[in-house]
């Protein structure tokens, strides 16, 4: 199982002057990991799609970062 958002620590030499940041992340879109989009594909309603951005749950991806909190929604 593939997830979409990517976690690192970045490295924090011994003369760095800035304070260290814990975590970093990024985000992967969910149709790097579909080679193509196969037919039959399970579809939102008319409104879950319009509020998620896509007809396919499959291709949606939250934003902000859920593990940073926030309502992906707005």
């Amino acid at each position: 199982m593939f997830t979409q958002f990517k976690y690192w620590k970045p490295f924090v030499g011994p003369f760095d002057p800035c304070k260290p940041i814990r975590v970093k992340s990024y985000s992967t879109p969910p149709q790097l990991y579909m080679n193509f989009q196969p037919p039959g594909l399970p579809q939102f309603t008319p409104q879950e799609a319009l509020m998620a951005g896509t007809l396919w749950p499959q291709l949606y991806s939250p934003y902000p970062d859920p593990q940073k909190g926030g309502n992906p929604h707005g």
